[in-house]
């Protein structure tokens, strides 16, 4: 499963980064890089869940990638 994070800047100057892959896992930030860490770690704990609930979930390679 390789995870790709998308990224854009609204017009209040907030940024917001979303998996596509993982319906519903967005994260608002100050900053780019704060938005990426904060979709970062929704995504592991979404994933997470579905581990302990007993779901199957890809495997795992590369998890991230940034698209610009």
């Amino acid at each position: 499963m390789h995870l790709t994070i998308e990224i854009e800047q609204e017009q209040d100057g907030r940024w917001l980064s979303e998996v596509p892959e993982l319906p519903g896992v967005m994260a608002y930030g100050e900053t780019q890089e704060d938005a990426i860490v904060k979709v970062q770690t929704l995504a592991l704990r979404v994933l997470a869940d579905r581990l302990e609930h007993g779901e199957t979930i890809p495997e795992i390679s590369a998890v991230f990638s940034v698209a610009a």
